[in-house]
C-alpha cells in the first residue's frame, strides 16, 4: 500500500456552492493557480454542465494551470460527459468525475429505482467516460448511509469498468468516525480490484455534525489514499474538510507514515486569499489558520511557552506560513514592496491595475500604521466594484449619545448623480434609509456581520450583508476603515447584483 496521499482540492467546485462566495472566472483562475503553488494533486474545478460559466471556469483553469489534474464533475448521465469532455480539452492531466447516488434514500426517492438499475447506470457512465480520458473517478453518493456489503458490489462493478478512483462521500456527514472508517476498511477487504491496486478509495466528508476531519483521517487510516477537500473547510451546509487540517495532521504525526505533496507553508497565505475573493471570514478559533490558532492567552500557558514553545503549540506558525519576521508594509513603502508582497499571497500584478492598487494602499496606509496580509488582499480585490452601475460618491453622518444619527449620502448611478439625507436609529440605519430614499425598491435586510480583520481601533473592518428583494436573497461585502461606510457598500454591493 502507498504511503502517499492525494489531494483532491473541491474549494472550486463544492467550496464554491456556498450562498455568497461564487468567484469569477479570473478569481478561479488565481486560486486554481496558488493551488498548483501549494501542491494539491488535483483541483476539480467545476461542474460544467451546469452553467456556461463553470464551462468557461474549467477550460480557461485547464490552460492556466500545469502540473495538477484537472477533474470535472458529471452526473452518471452521458450529456454531462460529453461537456465535461468538452471542457476539459485544454487540461495537461484530465479526470472525469461521475456518479450516482447509492444509498435507500436515493435510490428510492431520488431515482425511482432498484439497486441492480443503480449499478448498471454507474457502470454505463464509467464506461463511457472511459471512452475520452483514462482517468475516471467514480462517486457514490451518500454512501455514509449506503450498507456496506451493496457499496462494495457497485465499488466493485465501476472499478471491472474502469474507474482509477472510486470516491466515498460521507454526504450528509452523518458517519461516526469509527463507522466511517469501517466502511473504508470493509471496501479494502472486500473489492478485489482495490487489493491488486487497480484503483485507490478517496473520502470526501462533510462537516454537519463536526466530524469531517475525523473520519476523513479515519478513513486515511484504515486505506483510502486520497482526501477531498476544501480551504478553510469551506462547502455547502456546515463546509467540506479542511486542506490544511488533514494536512497537518499528516505532518504532525509522522509515525502514520502517510505524507502529501503539499508545501505547507503556502498553507496560511492560500486560506487569506481565498477568505479574502470569497468574501468568506475564517472564525478566529480556526485550527491551523484562524487568527487565534497560535495564540496564548492564559498566564499558564503563556509561561510554558516563554520557557519552551513545544509545551503548548505543536507546530511551529512558520510550517504553516505565519511569520513573525515578515516584511511590515507603511505608507514609505514603495510599489516593489508591495507587488513582493501580492505575489508572496499568490497574486501578481503589473501595470496599471498595480499602480490603482497602489494608490489604494498608500490611502489606505494613511489611516493605519500599518497594513496586514488581510489589508493586502481586500486591496487587491477592490477593483472587482469598479465597473458596478452603483458607486458610493460621498458619505457623512452626524451621531452621537443623545442625538438622532442623520447621514447625507452621494451615489454615482450610471455617471448620474443623486443625494440624499435620512435620519435613523443609529449610524448604520440613517445611512442605510438615506441610500433607500435613492433606490425605490422593496428590499429587506436579512442578515448584517461585521468582521474585524485584526485587533486595532484603526483596523479596516468587514461587512458581509444579505439582502432579499423580489424574492431571491442578494450577498453583498464591504470593507473600510469606517464601519458606516463598509455597511453602505456592503449594501450597495447587494443591490449591483439584483436581477433586472
Amino acid at each position: 500500500m502507498s504511503d502517499r496521499l492525494f489531494i483532491f482540492d473541491t474549494t472550486l467546485r463544492d467550496g464554491e456552492q456556498v450562498p455568497g462566495c461564487q468567484l469569477n472566472t479570473v478569481e478561479k483562475i488565481q486560486v486554481a493557480k496558488q493551488l498548483e503553488a501549494l501542491g494539491v494533486d488535483v483541483i476539480e474545478a467545476g461542474f460544467p454542465i451546469s452553467s456556461p460559466g463553470d464551462f468557461n471556469s474549467v477550460i480557461e483553469i485547464s490552460k492556466a494551470v500545469t502540473w495538477p489534474t484537472i477533474c470535472a464533475l458529471t452526473r452518471a448521465v452521458q450529456k454531462d460527459i460529453d461537456v465535461a469532455v468538452e471542457a476539459l480539452q485544454y487540461a495537461k492531466r484530465k479526470r472525469i468525475h461521475t456518479g450516482i447516488g447509492t444509498s435507500e434514500s436515493h435510490i428510492k426517492y431520488k431515482f425511482n429505482s432498484n439497486r441492480e438499475e443503480i449499478i448498471e447506470r454507474a457502470v454505463a457512465a464509467v464506461k463511457y467516460a472511459k471512452r475520452f480520458v483514462e482517468d475516471v473517478e467514480f462517486y457514490a453518493e451518500d454512501a455514509g448511509r449506503t450498507d456496506n456489503e451493496y457499496l462494495a458490489r457497485v465499488i466493485e462493478a465501476v472499478v471491472k469498468a474502469g474507474a482509477t478512483v472510486c470516491n466515498i462521500p460521507d454526504t450528509t456527514g452523518y458517519c461516526l468516525p469509527e463507522e466511517f472508517g469501517q466502511k473504508i476498511k470493509y471496501l479494502m477487504e472486500h473489492v478485489d480490484g482495490l487489493s491488486a491496486g487497480k484503483a485507490i478509495l478517496s473520502t470526501h466528508c462533510h462537516n454537519d455534525l463536526g466530524m469531517a476531519t475525523a473520519n476523513t483521517m479515519t478513513g486515511i487510516i484504515n486505506g483510502a489514499r486520497q482526501a477531498e477537500v476544501t480551504i478553510n473547510g469551506i462547502g455547502e451546509r456546515a463546509g467540506n474538510t479542511s486542506l490544511e487540517e488533514v494536512t497537518m495532521i499528516l505532518k504532525c504525526h509522522r509515525g502514520l507514515g502517510i505524507d502529501t505533496n503539499i508545501n505547507t507553508q503556502k498553507i496560511y497565505h492560500t486560506s487569506r486569499m481565498v477568505s479574502s475573493l470569497m468574501n468568506m471570514p475564517v472564525q478566529p478559533n480556526k485550527a491551523i489558520v484562524g487568527r487565534n490558532a497560535f495564540a496564548h492567552s492564559s498566564g499558564i500557558h503563556q509561561d510554558g511557552v516563554l520557557k519552551n514553545v513545544q509545551t503548548y503549540e505543536i507546530m511551529d506558525p512558520k510550517d504553516v506560513g505565519i511569520d513573525d519576521n515578515s516584511i511590515v508594509l507603511t505608507a514609505r513603502s514603495g510599489r516593489a514592496a508591495l507587488k513582493h508582497r501580492l505575489s508572496v499571497l499568490g497574486m501578481e500584478m503589473e501595470g496599471e491595475v498595480l499602480d490603482k492598487t497602489y494608490q489604494a494602499f498608500l490611502r489606505l496606509a494613511d489611516q493605519k500604521k500599518e497594513i496586514n496580509d488581510d489589508d493586502i488582499l481586500m486591496l487587491a480585490g477592490a477593483d472587482r466594484t469598479a465597473a458596478h452601475a452603483i458607486q458610493l460618491d460621498y458619505l457623512q453622518v452626524t451621531t452621537g449619545m443623545g442625538v438622532r444619527s442623520v447621514a447625507c449620502i452621494g451615489l454615482d448611478i450610471s455617471g448620474e448623480k443623486f443625494e440624499a439625507s435620512a435620519s435613523g436609529n443609529g449610524p448604520v440605519d440613517a445611512a442605510i434609509k438615506a441610500l433607500k430614499t435613492i433606490i425605490h425598491r422593496q428590499m429587506t435586510l436579512k442578515e448584517f456581520t461585521i468582521q474585524a480583520i485584526s485587533k486595532g481601533s484603526d483596523d479596516v473592518g468587514k461587512v458581509h450583508m444579505q439582502v432579499e428583494y423580489d424574492g431571491h436573497l442578494y450577498y453583498g461585502f464591504g470593507a473600510n476603515t469606517d464601519i458606516v461606510t463598509a455597511s453602505v457598500e456592503a449594501y450597495i454591493d447587494c443591490i449591483n447584483k439584483f436581477k433586472k
